[in-house]
């Protein structure tokens, strides 16, 4: 079982809203590799702007938490619903996660 965990940030300069979602994922993160040392997560941040294809997906739904490659949440980032996310990710067998969207 892999404890590999990739999470991406789309975010936009000048967004209130990014900045609480990186605090967020900042902090769930930091808590999480502490209890979890195992794990390996890579936090990765991407301006939309930069990206037209992004912008044009996410642009009215930002910030969007993705964890690998998946949606994860937008606008608001849950930190409770995001450590429970991490968890199951590293605690349950590959066999009983979803591969269509994350908890």
């Amino acid at each position: 079982m892999s404890n590999t965990i990739e999470l991406l940030l789309l975010s936009k300069p000048g967004c209130h809203l990014c900045e609480d979602a990186r605090e967020v994922v900042d902090e769930v993160v930091t808590g999480f590799m502490a209890s979890h040392p195992a794990a390996s997560i890579t936090v990765t941040e991407k301006n939309i702007l930069e990206d037209e294809a992004l912008q044009v997906k996410y642009s009215e739904e930002i910030p969007v938490l993705l964890i690998n490659g998946k949606v994860h949440n937008y606008w608001r980032i849950d930190d409770e619903r995001l450590k429970r996310a991490l968890y199951a990710l590293v605690s349950k067998p590959s066999y009983l996660k979803n591969n269509r969207c994350v908890g």
